[in-house]
Parts: C-alpha cells; structure tokens; sequence
C-alpha cells in the first residue's frame, strides 16, 4: 500500500509445487513469479533490499520465506510498495511466461488511493472526512475494483497458463476497541468506519478471485486478536519514526502470510 499505508490456482497437486513430475527426476528449478502491493513486498520488516529502492522489498516478505523453504523454487519477486492494479500490468506482468508454475498475488488496496486516502482523512481529519473517505474506497472496492481484479487474475492466467495462481487478501488493520495506536489513536467509530472499508476491499478480492477460479488464501482469521492498536499486534500503528511502514504487518506479521500460504498450497 502507499504512504501511509500502502496470490491463485489451476488444479493442480501440491506436489506439483515443491516439485513436479518433470522436476523431480531432473532437478529443475520450480519457477515462482511473487506480484504485488507493499503487503506483497514486505513493507513493516526491514531491512529492505536497496536494490529494490522505492519498491521496499524485504528478504522477510511472504514469497522469500516460502521459497526459502521449499528445494529447487526459483523466486521472481516484482512486487513493489504502492503498486496498483494498473502498475501490476505495466510493470509486472512481464515476468510471467509459460515456464512460470507458481504466481503469488496482493493487490487493490493502493487503486484509486484506496487505503492511504482513508488513512489520511481517518488519521488527520474530521469525522466527515474519515466517512466520505472510506465510503468512497467501499464503494469503489465494490463496483469498479471487482471487475478490475477479475481482469488481472484473467491476465495472468492468461501470461502463465501452467501455473498456480495464488491470491492473499487483507486482514484488519485497527483493533476495535480503546487500545494505543502510538502518536495517533483513532477513535472507535474511525476504527469502524476503516474496517468496513477493508471488509469491502475484501470481498472484492474473494469475489474477483472465485469469478477468474483462482485460489484466495483468507489471512483475515490468522491476524485476529493481533491488529495494530491491539495487545499484541501483528500490524505496525503510527508507534514507528517510518509512516511508510504504518498500518503494515511487522515480522511477525508477514511470517504470519507465508504460514498462511504454506497452509494453502504447502
């Protein structure tokens, strides 16, 4: 996701992950293309990769850590802080191709300023500018986003037809009750009104995701108890000097991503 704030499957076996018939007896590398926003890149867990400048990548994110323990995966990360839909299909979809067996995707909450408006407005605003704010993000996520995704996950499908295409959603950001965020602490009908948005944003992303059959890996269960503000939070607060990294998941976090996807295709 921007500023302030701001993955898929053909039917196939999960064995074909680790390492496919063809692989297995030749010792060829299994191809992974990993797509996506800044929840994607691993923003929340420095240190990030300098080569990767403003995208922010980190060794830490949920493609490097599934890759690092899986033999003979060949990782391709584009993935790229502040990515939308429309910098997914100019800038990453080239590195798919039919070669390509696995693609990892998060992505839609950057598009049409998606999270960091809301964040701003909910953050720095009135009451009447978190709600226009986070209306407009709902509503979006619920017209225009769905069709936008179904057209990207269709893409992509498209550019790598032997692959698995695996989708991750987005958990709650805020816990609901009176806890610290850190210099900020929005209010409990702020908190409300911001997880309603993400609550749209992801069923934009589910619907999207069963429409082009792909797989959707919902992370939401695995993060509750754990969002920014609450007693242990897997999601940073504005309790950090970097703004880039508020509202991100930290390591624990993005570890939690990565569990999440083993769990889906092992």
């Amino acid at each position: 996701m921007a500023s302030v704030l701001a993955a898929v499957v053909a039917v196939l076996g999960v064995a074909a992950i680790q390492a496919g018939p063809a692989e297995a007896g030749t010792g060829r590398s299994l191809e992974y293309v990993a797509l996506g926003d800044s929840y994607a890149a691993g923003v929340g867990a420095p240190p990030y990769d300098p080569a990767s400048g403003d995208c922010l990548r980190s060794p830490l994110n949920y493609s490097h850590t599934w890759a690092a323990d899986h033999a003979r995966v060949m990782l391709t990360d584009v993935t790229c802080s502040g990515a939308t839909t429309d910098d997914v299909r100019a800038g990453q979809l080239s590195s798919l191709s039919r070669k390509t067996r696995l693609v990892t995707l998060t992505i839609g909450g950057n598009d049409n300023k998606g999270f960091s408006r809301s964040l701003q407005a909910c953050l720095q605003g009135t009451d009447a500018d978190c709600e226009a704010a986070t209306t407009a993000g709902s509503e979006y996520a619920s017209t225009v986003l769905v069709a936008d995704l179904e057209a990207l996950y269709r893409q992509v499908r498209h550019l790598a037809p032997r692959a698995r295409i695996v989708v991750l959603n987005y958990p709650q950001l805020i816990d609901q009750g009176t806890g610290s965020c850190g210099v900020i602490s929005p209010s409990v009908y702020r908190r409300g009104l911001i997880a309603d948005q993400i609550t749209a944003l992801d069923a934009a992303v589910g619907t999207a995701a069963h429409r082009a059959r792909v797989k959707l890996v919902d992370v939401r269960p695995d993060f509750v108890g754990h969002a920014a503000c609450s007693a242990d939070p897997w999601i940073i607060g504005t309790n950090v000097q970097a703004q880039v990294e508020w509202f991100h998941p930290n390591p624990t976090g993005h570890a939690a991503y990565a569990a999440a996807l083993e769990s889906a295709i092992g």
